[in-house]
């Protein structure tokens, strides 16, 4: 029987909390804060539910990664074209040393 709750009423969770540790372990490599880092676009191709997986990472302790900051471009429409723009999904969370331990 599963012990977690739903993440969201009338949506019972898909994967486990056990499966959930086992998959993003074998799609995390380490990064250079010490914890590990996983690629958004390796969650999506696992096949699994990308949704509940980012929210155990972000449930425990991970975070997107901060992009990288964008200078707008310059010129007199400069301004204009980047505030046009959408902002992606991040393209990778962080999770803190341990927590797939």
């Amino acid at each position: 029987m599963d012990t977690n709750p739903p993440t969201t009423p009338g949506h019972p969770r898909m994967i486990d909390d056990e499966h959930i540790r086992d998959l993003i372990a074998g799609l995390a490599r380490p990064h250079r804060s010490g914890g590990d880092v996983v690629e958004r676009a390796a969650i999506l191709a696992a096949g699994s539910d990308g949704a509940t997986i980012v929210e155990w990472i972000v449930a425990h302790g991970g975070a997107p990664e901060a992009p990288a900051a964008v200078t707008p471009p310059g010129g007199l429409h400069g301004a204009r074209q980047h505030d046009n723009r959408r902002v992606a999904p991040p393209s990778r969370y962080v999770l803190p040393a341990g927590a797939l331990r």
